[in-house]
């Protein structure tokens, strides 16, 4: 059973979706979720500013992703690209929330909606931009 911290976070992967597929307004898409069965077990607070922040970054999020992404970001599934980009905002913004929880929460959505092995992607990409966003919190691998 989701959290409602990750049913926001699931919102905004599937927002994130329907702006990749079908190229929808922010507002838009917010208003559709908010009224969607979900959105009543979400943290609607926590929702509304992963969802602005996100989106509002966006070209910047994806400017970070670039160089620890093994190929060019448009080749990325939607899932996948939308995950990580919830995991990177939350790397940047949210120091509150330790790296480890903001990559295994980022893990377990990817293995609920990604495709087979998106959620080993997912990890492999934000384990390594973990140690560029927040150099002060100890190494993703466990290394010093």
């Amino acid at each position: 059973m989701s959290t409602p911290r990750r049913r926001a976070r699931e919102l905004v992967m599937q927002g994130l979706y329907e702006r990749h597929v079908s190229g929808g307004s922010d507002d838009a898409i917010a208003a559709s979720l908010i009224e969607s069965p979900g959105h009543a077990r979400a943290d609607a607070e926590y929702f509304l500013e992963l969802w602005r922040g996100v989106t509002s970054q966006y070209p910047a999020l994806l400017e970070a992703l670039a160089p620890v992404v093994d190929r060019s970001i448009e080749s990325l599934a939607p899932v996948e690209l939308a995950v990580i980009v919830i995991g990177a905002w939350e790397l940047l913004q949210r120091l509150d929330i330790p790296y480890r929880v903001v990559i295994d929460e980022a893990v377990e959505i990817a293995k609920t909606y990604g495709g087979t092995d998106g959620h080993k992607f997912v990890n492999g990409v934000l384990d390594k931009l973990a140690p560029r966003l927040r150099p002060g919190e100890r190494r993703v691998s466990g290394k010093a």
